[in-house]
């Protein structure tokens, strides 16, 4: 075998195109063997308690072991095959294993108390004088101050913990795999999009099948939902959909019992450390302090949103039954009518939008954007990833390379749903050598088709802004150790603050403008369309805020316990948070738990509420563009304010974790955040003078 792939020097790319199953074993094995000899020799009470003797050295070495291990995961999340399903699993226990000894040793942690202690402590920078202070609070955290079987209880849960929540993982993604359903007769499909029947045909082709085939991958499913007329249709997905990976659906792929054995997993891994629960535990490295004062901030802010999401429902019942004769609405009827009676309000359709929007247009949009206000640029590098869709991007800031960044936007077989960010390796200087990040942004939009290039949603141009905010926040980092980078120590209820904060410029008309093309005409989207578009920013934003609160309180519910929970007590915890925040009820046998990967195989455990927390931060934060917005000649408010911008990328992108977040906001908005801005952007600015405020 040629040189392994992954082996190669921190410096240098890897070469995704030539990366095999094969490689991941071999590389992981020596790179462990390699970090583990380095952590020996740092541990030794014999090697200085310094920087350079102490950190340097096992930096150097780990760098390497973790990026190998990032591209092992994150080619296993979009690309699955069963022999690098196997590969990935047959190290998984190595790595935990390794994280494990890490968290658990105690020369280590000994050393690094003594340089905590040291006099050179105090001449440190103060972002080093942070890192180590991180560490030591890490190391109690991962049991390092365990003794006999408290110690080796706490291995094992961490090796089963990762165990569960790969198995949860890939059960998630085999069951919405396998699932199709053939429609063989086209009347079936009627008002569902054409783009979206071409796709299930040539899906259906490509299988050796004669019909459409139907899947539970967004770019199918969702326009399914919102336009199929046949509501038989509708509720044959819904049912596939609301039962993925549980009892109720197939059951080779049912997280009935990994469900209970994390919540069990982790209420005894709380307990070992010596916090009351898991939710406790979490919380130690968030800015919110504890369980209660999160369940406040939720209920308050649901408090707020409830009487508009009921005034939402309203609405719509009304609308379904006067103008649809739908006398008693499914759940399987809500986004359908929900896209008629917009339709009806708003005189458009999100198909008729989705025209102006083309990948490539909205992709140049969206660097436009980070251009603007960043003084970021990007351009091809022509290299090869891991599929002909990924394309590698080499990013500038100011005109100086800062990294790379590695687009894969469209969904496929083998390829997890959702979209994230992670990162490859990240942003270090040693030896006067600077490594710059590579990161990856991953989206499962509707694949180009018939010679087209593919068409985004409004929404689909929402989560791609959003993605790229995580993204700069890694790529524009200027931290060069990387114990302070974004994703290594930014406080988890804090990392949406930057992607968050993105999604506001979809909805400004210069930069509609300058992103959307017609797929036909070439034409941008008229203003006309515009102003509906933006007229109907906050449709039924109350039913929406309610939902992400039921997800927030149910999250932080189930893992604010001693013990762990059976599903049937899961079950009802869901049960009873929906009866306090929401006005929409799935049937009995929906098994949304089953299905909810951020909570159960993410690290969003005990931390969902996050998403909340952060938009209090993140609208705060765009309302500073609003303020300093300029007036064009056409009397529209301009946000893209480069000045603001820089101070945005100077105070919260770049500094990444190398301070507290409350701190790194109130240096950009010299203040704490306040909900004022959220209410007001979400439609809901009546009950503006509030105290709920995260920061």
């Amino acid at each position: 075998m040629n040189q392994n792939p992954l082996l190669v020097p921190i410096d240098t790319l890897i070469d995704y195109a030539v990366v095999q199953p094969a490689h991941i074993e071999p590389a992981v094995k020596t790179l462990i063997e390699e970090t583990r000899n380095a952590i020996e020799q740092a541990a030794s009470p014999q090697t200085p308690a310094t920087w350079e003797s102490l950190i340097d050295p096992v930096e150097t070495v780990s760098g390497r072991l973790w990026r190998a291990w990032s591209v092992a995961g994150h080619l296993n999340a979009v690309v699955n095959t069963p022999e690098l399903r196997q590969a990935y699993n047959q190290c998984l226990p190595l790595i935990t294993e390794f994280s494990t000894w890490i968290g658990l040793h105690k020369g280590l942690y000994t050393q690094y108390q003594r340089l905590h202690n040291s006099p050179e402590f105090a001449q440190l920078p103060a972002v080093r004088q942070r890192i180590i202070e991180l560490a030591l609070r890490d190391f109690r955290l991962s049991g390092v101050e365990l003794e006999g079987e408290a110690r080796e209880q706490y291995a094992q849960i961490c090796d089963d913990e990762a165990q569960a929540s790969q198995k949860f993982s890939e059960n998630v993604l085999d069951a919405i795999d396998q699932w199709f359903f053939l429609v063989e007769d086209a009347a079936r499909l009627e008002g569902i999009p054409a783009d979206v029947c071409d796709a299930a045909k040539a899906d259906a082709e490509k299988n050796g099948q004669t019909g459409w085939r139907l899947t539970l991958k967004m770019p199918c499913y969702l326009p399914v939902m919102q336009y199929a007329k046949d509501r038989s249709l509708r509720e044959t997905l819904y049912r596939a959909y609301g039962t993925i990976a549980s009892e109720q659906g197939d059951t080779r792929f049912d997280n009935t019992p990994l469900i209970e054995q994390l919540l069990d997993l982790r209420a005894r891994e709380a307990g070992l450390l010596g916090f009351a629960n898991f939710a406790q535990m979490r919380l130690e490295t968030r800015m919110a302090d504890t369980a209660d004062q999160v369940l406040d901030f939720l209920r308050e802010l649901a408090a707020k949103a409830k009487p508009h999401a009921q005034r939402d429902l309203a609405q719509l019942q009304a609308f379904g039954r006067e103008t649809l004769g739908i006398d008693r609405l499914e759940p399987w009827d809500n986004a359908y009518v929900s896209e008629r009676l917009r339709e009806a309000r708003y005189a458009y359709s999100e198909d008729e939008i989705k025209q102006y929007f083309t990948e490539p247009n909205v992709v140049a949009g969206l660097f436009g954007v980070a251009k603007t206000l960043f003084g970021v640029e990007v351009r091809d590098t022509g290299l090869t990833a891991w599929h002909p869709d990924a394309r590698v991007l080499e990013v500038l800031r100011d005109g100086e390379p800062c990294g790379h960044l590695m687009l894969d936007l469209y969904a496929r077989q083998g390829k997890q749903s959702g979209a994230w960010v992670d990162s490859e390796r990240t942003r270090r200087r040693a030896n006067g050598q600077l490594q710059t990040p590579v990161v990856y942004l991953t989206c499962n939009f509707t694949p180009p088709a018939n010679g087209k290039p593919a068409l985004l949603t409004h929404d689909d141009v929402i989560t791609l802004f959003h993605e790229a905010g995580h993204a700069l926040h890694a790529l524009l980092s200027t931290v060069d150790d990387p114990g302070a980078s974004a994703f290594a120590s930014v406080e988890w209820d804090a990392i949406e603050l930057p992607s968050q904060f993105m999604e506001n410029f979809c909805w400004e008309w210069k930069v509609v403008t300058q992103m959307s093309s017609h797929v036909s005409t070439g034409e941008p989207l008229p203003r006309a369309l515009f102003d509906k578009l933006l007229a109907a920013r906050n449709y039924q934003s109350g039913m929406q805020t309610v939902r992400q609160i039921e997800f927030s309180l149910f999250d932080m519910r189930i893992h604010n316990q001693a013990n762990g929970l059976p599903i049937a007590d899961v079950m009802q915890t869901l049960n009873d948070v929906r009866n306090e925040v929401a006005v929409l009820f799935p049937p009995e046998w929906h098994r949304f738990p089953h299905n909810f990967s951020h909570l159960f195989a993410g690290g969003y455990g005990a931390g969902y509420y996050s998403y909340k927390w952060a938009e209090v931060l993140s609208a705060d934060a765009y309302a500073a563009f609003e303020e300093t917005a300029l007036t064009t000649e056409s009397g529209e408010p301009d946000t893209l304010n480069a000045e603001t911008g820089r101070r945005f990328r100077d105070e919260i992108l770049a500094v990444g974790g190398a301070r507290p977040a409350a701190e790194s906001f109130r240096a950009f908005r010299g203040r704490d955040a306040q909900v004022d801005a959220l209410l007001r952007h979400s439609g809901m600015s009546e009950s503006a003078a509030d105290n709920a405020q995260p920061a």
